[in-house]
């Protein structure tokens, strides 16, 4: 079966975000009016009311304004967010498309189309459940918000590790709007613009667009190689957004939004590991590569919203109503090489993965107290539909043509429902009380429906799996002093069981659902009068039956396990301050020490590397008391902003830093693929005017130009893949 059509490069979104380039609104935080030398109070959604997060018994972490744009800027994709609070990590084996998010270490490293994640990504209040979905651009926003911790009973759906909740710059009745345009190495482009126009006296409508673009970087040396030129692309989206409140009892607000990428899949490069260490070849050149498959990548994603609100008097209904569809198709030279080198290959491999179709439908109402009672509540229903069909195929390097010579067509449809409660008693003037309840039902029917091409002997090729579990979780708030609030939490979640087909190289694999339970104790405090802001917490979780992906190992299978358990402890930092009326700084400090507990649990292992942990007697690695894959350690991020007045407006230097440790991209542990400690950096030097609507700017991106091997390949050879370049650029941003 052929592979999809290329998408056409002058796609209807990238039209519009050149049209809008001298549109748009600023996305900073309104809440209050900035006054010179203190923070502004941020309010969030993270207990699906709009609160102080200083008051909201949960480790929350927020980006927003100028941070977020800042990171936009150079043309970086939802990546950019990892590691910039505590305890993020964001990695992709499939580049732009596929992001894999983990929170406290808490992940899943699945590559497949189906796979799950025990984070959940939620944008515009609704889950984005198909790990593409996840990749949806990160622009015109109101705020990022970084849930730590289950978050079972309001969010739900796969959320045991924690949500990252988006959310868009909503309309208001201001005619408004921004454009910014940025440049730079390889002609990088980063267009963003937003238009706001009231369209009567009760709704107003909102458009935003992006279009980012670069050239191809990367030269295949290979001068036979069907693709000679890489790591390209264009990534455009919009947003349309009409908001209307026709009486002061009702209020909706509707959206339709699209994606459209076309560009390279991720650059698999092979043998650049250096055999008993971790170190890059000597030679390595990230602006070459030697590869004889296709590379490229594509994806088309469209969804729409209705967000509706009826005041009732004591109540308030919400309805949430949602729909998502994506259509994907990504092609790469997985062993890294040819037949030639460079290094040992055993053998080729070029794969193709994609999604030619896919509906998800959510439902939610939701009804929740209103007043200033002692008590307060909210208990609502979710649905939940998804039905696609994924595909794989294989393809032959060395022939002619490089022709399609295996091909799998599997089809997978997950059905589920909740119902669920939460409760506030103010028990006290300074004590306040929370618990939720959730309880789910979730129904998966996986069948593999065509394959070809040495896989005709598949067997197990159905299954249905049945799922139900309650999730809960109690909290206390103890305001202890003016600006100062202690709280405690304790709570669960819950991740349904997952399915991956038979391939070519394992049979069919069910892993049973997993349950996370986690306890946590933390201060939040507003300190100095609003010139500084800290929130601490310890915490602690379990997660009984935890699932997990052996990747890859020398028989190239993607298996899923059941660990006994897991654990992960540790603590986070938040902390923002004015050190000077004109300098601004904030540091982020997440630790997290996790551990896989079952002894009996052994996985297959690399074909050319040096494994660090006891084999078994079938040769395959005893992976009890490793730490989870792509967790590290420790993740720190840093920003200062110092901004001088001159001449009518204001001069600025930004710096921002990010910092993951060592990360084991396997279960396995080995001296290889043990990727090294990240850091990376960027610095601003601007200058704004005319009362902030006008900012001309000059960036660097990972200023320190640092290369580092983020993921590995581990069946065929030490095949890598590697973080961004370093990248210079200019940007000007009007508003009005």
């Amino acid at each position: 079966m052929p592979g999809y059509p290329r998408a056409p490069a002058h796609h209807a979104i990238a039209a519009a975000a050149i049209a809008a380039l001298h549109l748009g609104a600023s996305a900073q935080d309104s809440s209050e009016a900035a006054e010179a030398g203190k923070l502004q109070t941020i309010n969030i959604t993270a207990e699906r009311r709009l609160e102080n997060i200083q008051e909201v018994p949960n480790s929350v972490s927020v980006l927003q304004g100028e941070t977020l744009e800042v990171l936009n800027t150079s043309g970086q994709d939802i990546r950019m967010l990892s590691a910039r609070v505590p305890s993020l990590n964001i990695e992709s084996s499939f580049g732009r498309a596929f992001p894999r998010f983990y929170i406290r270490g808490y992940g899943n490293t699945d590559f497949r189309l189906n796979a799950s994640q025990p984070v959940s990504l939620v944008y515009d209040d609704v889950v984005q459940e198909n790990p593409i979905l996840k990749g949806f651009p990160a622009f015109d926003l109101e705020r990022v918000e970084v849930l730590r911790g289950p978050q079972g009973t309001l969010f739900g759906r796969n959320t045991p590790a924690g949500v990252v909740k988006f959310d868009s710059v909503a309309p208001t009745q201001r005619f408004e709007g921004y454009g910014s345009l940025s440049y730079g190495t390889w002609n990088t482009v980063n267009l963003e613009g937003a238009l706001n126009v009231p369209t009567s006296e009760t709704s107003a409508l909102r458009v935003s667009v992006l279009n980012q673009t670069r050239s191809d970087w990367v030269e295949n040396t290979f001068e036979d190689g069907p693709t000679q030129d890489l790591e390209g692309y264009r990534d455009s989206a919009v947003r349309l957004q009409w908001k209307t409140q026709p009486t002061k009892d009702f209020s909706a607000l509707f959206n339709l939004h699209a994606r459209d990428f076309d560009g390279s899949a991720r650059l698999f490069r092979a043998n650049i590991i250096k055999l008993g260490s971790n170190d890059l070849v000597g030679g390595f050149d990230p602006d070459k590569i030697s590869i004889n498959g296709v590379n490229h990548s594509e994806l088309q994603n469209y969804g729409g919203s209705a967000r509706l609100r009826w005041d009732l008097g004591s109540v308030t209904l919400h309805s949430v109503t949602g729909y998502e569809t994506v259509k994907t198709y990504s092609r790469g030279d997985i062993d890294g090489g040819t037949t030639t080198g460079p290094g040992v290959i055993f053998f080729q491999s070029e794969t193709a993965d994609g999604i030619p179709t896919h509906d998800q439908w959510t439902q939610e109402f939701r009804v929740e107290s209103n007043g200033k009672a002692a008590i307060g509540w909210q208990a609502g229903v979710f649905l939940f539909h998804e039905n696609f069909e994924f595909e794989s195929f294989g393809y032959d390097s060395t022939t002619a043509g490089n022709p399609q010579n295996a091909y799998e067509r599997s089809r997978q449809k997950n059905d589920a429902w909740a119902v669920f409660g939460a409760t506030t008693w103010q028990a006290t003037p300074a004590l306040s009380l929370r618990a939720g309840l959730r309880y789910t039902r979730d129904k998966k029917d996986f069948d593999v429906l065509e394959y070809s091409g040495g896989l005709e002997t598949l067997d197990d090729t159905s299954a249905t799996t049945h799922d139900n579990k309650a999730s809960w979780d109690l909290s206390a708030t103890y305001t202890l002093a003016k600006d100062i609030n202690l709280y405690a939490r304790a709570a669960t979640g819950f991740r349904a069981s997952s399915v991956q087909g038979a391939g070519a190289f394992n049979g069919q694999s069910i892993a049973k659902p997993e349950t996370n339970t986690s306890f946590e104790a933390g201060v939040k405090a507003d300190l100095f009068e609003r010139r500084a802001r800290v929130g601490f917490n310890v915490f602690r979780y379990t997660v009984k039956d935890q699932q997990l992906t052996a990747v890859g190992g020398a028989a190239n299978s993607n298996i899923l396990l059941n660990a006994d358990k897991a654990t992960g402890q540790g603590f986070e930092l938040d902390l923002q301050a004015y050190l000077t009326e004109n300098l601004l700084a904030t540091l982020g400090v997440g630790y997290n020490d996790t551990e896989i507990k079952d002894k009996n649990l052994a996985v297959a292992t690399c074909a050319q590397c040096t494994v660090t942990d006891p084999l078994n007697a079938d040769g395959k690695a005893l992976i009890d008391g490793n730490a989870l894959p792509q967790a590290p350690k420790r993740t720190v991020s840093f920003t200062l902003k110092y901004t001088q007045p001159l001449g009518a407006g204001d001069v600025y230097v930004f710096t921002d830093w990010a910092y993951r440790s060592e990360v084991n991209f396997f279960l396995y542990e080995s001296k290889e693929f043990t990727g090294k400690a990240l850091l990376e950096g960027g610095l601003r030097v601007g200058y704004t005017w005319g009362n902030g609507k006008y900012d001309a700017a000059a960036f660097v991106r990972n200023l320190t130009d640092q290369v580092r091997v983020v993921g590995g390949i581990d069946f065929n050879n030490r095949t890598g893949f590697i973080n961004d370049p370093r990248t210079f650029g200019l940007q000007f941003k009007a508003s009005f």
